[in-house]
């Protein structure tokens, strides 16, 4: 069943695989708009267009521009209480709170001020050395690049 898949795998282009744990507990609808894109195929072949060292590494844009989403509405805020610490992994959104779309983070350190102000969804469990690695740049020069999404249980 579809609810039980909590376990979200990125696999990289570079060949790695990283593995988030989903937090429906946290942010229920977004997780449930993350399982809908990825059962979608939305997120295959996304590159990641915002690298910054030592924040954050954002993708999630079909146009890898940074100004696209998914054609679904936008979510309503998720605010919650878990801490942007690294790993973690938040949802993009513009300045108004209730702009969220498919555009995502995963924070590459602790990023307080971030806190309770964007949704968190998810950790990175496996393979935070993939979004260590990859190639930085607003845009990066040669994006890496999200291969496949895939849930499982």
């Amino acid at each position: 069943m579809a609810d039980d898949l909590n376990t979200l795998v990125l696999s990289l282009d570079s060949g790695g695989d990283v593995v988030i744990r989903l937090r429906p507990d946290l942010a229920p609808g977004h997780v449930e708009r993350i399982k809908e894109l990825v059962n979608d195929g939305f997120y295959d072949g996304v590159v990641f267009h915002r690298v910054i060292p030592g924040f954050m590494a954002q993708g999630g844009d079909p146009s890898g521009t940074g100004t696209g989403g998914s054609d679904k509405p936008d979510l309503q805020a998720e605010f919650n209480s878990a801490p942007h610490v690294r790993g973690t992994c938040s949802m993009a959104r513009t300045n108004a709170p209730h702009s969220a779309n498919s555009q995502f983070f995963i924070c590459f350190d602790d990023a307080p001020f971030l806190d309770r102000q964007y949704t968190v969804w998810g950790e990175v469990i496996e393979g935070m050395e993939h979004v260590d690695s990859l190639p930085k740049g607003e845009p990066p020069r040669n994006p890496g690049k999200i291969n496949k999404a895939s849930l499982r249980a």
